[in-house]
């Protein structure tokens, strides 16, 4: 028999831009969440801190250190920072949440996007069920790129201006830097962010075709 269905897989050509771009954009938000190099501070106390550098990230403070082993070996140093650590600024903290957020957010786009495309090229379900997935994706695409954007935007500011951080003593941190540098974990956050943007954008740009209809034909 045959069976009548819209030709409207011509139409979705930015929606499957948007899905690969969501799914990197959230594949960098982990990469970035997980990367300990969001600020690089010089600091002057070496006897410690052996490399005279140390990366400040969201969830742990790490450095080079040769006072256990011999000058020939090094030895990475984590502190991981706790709830309970009030000294460790509003950013960090809000950081650790939001792109945990960001994480969840970006993966049910992803998920509501497969089935919009997938009812696309299936033609499985009605017009207003296709564009609903889309309108939902989009506005988690969005809502994950802003809990990206945040974090990173807040943590870029507190570099720039060179702000300091009250360590707990156990961590062998200085409170200040001489210099402070933006980490790769900036960048790559910037670049999540706005995949993530354009991700939104292309998903609420899709509009289902009018009048344009296509023959399948399935023999019994």
């Amino acid at each position: 028999r045959e069976k009548k269905t819209f030709c409207n897989t011509i139409t979705s050509h930015l929606q499957l831009a948007a899905f690969a771009f969501g799914t990197i954009g959230w594949i960098l938000c982990i990469i970035s969440m997980g990367l300990v190099e969001w600020r690089v501070w010089h600091v002057d106390n070496t006897t410690i801190i052996s490399s005279g550098i140390a990366w400040v990230g969201i969830w742990k403070v790490c450095f080079i250190s040769y006072i256990q082993v011999s000058a020939d070996l090094k030895e990475q140093v984590c502190h991981k920072m706790n709830d309970y650590d009030t000294s460790i600024p509003h950013e960090i903290f809000i950081a650790q949440g939001l792109l945990l957020i960001a994480m969840v957010v970006g993966a049910l786009g992803m998920a509501s996007t497969i089935f919009a495309l997938r009812s696309i090229y299936m033609g499985i379900l009605y017009k207003t069920q296709i564009i609903r997935f889309f309108l939902v994706g989009g506005f988690l695409y969005l809502t994950a790129s802003l809990c990206v954007l945040i974090p990173v935007s807040w943590n870029f500011y507190s570099v720039v201006h060179n702000q300091t951080i009250s360590f707990p003593p156990s961590f062998y941190m200085p409170s200040s830097p001489v210099a402070q540098e933006v980490g790769a974990a900036i960048p790559v956050g910037i670049i999540s962010a706005i995949l993530l943007m354009m991700s939104a954008t292309f998903s609420f740009s899709y509009r289902f075709p009018n009048g344009r209809v296509c023959l399948i034909c399935s023999r019994y």
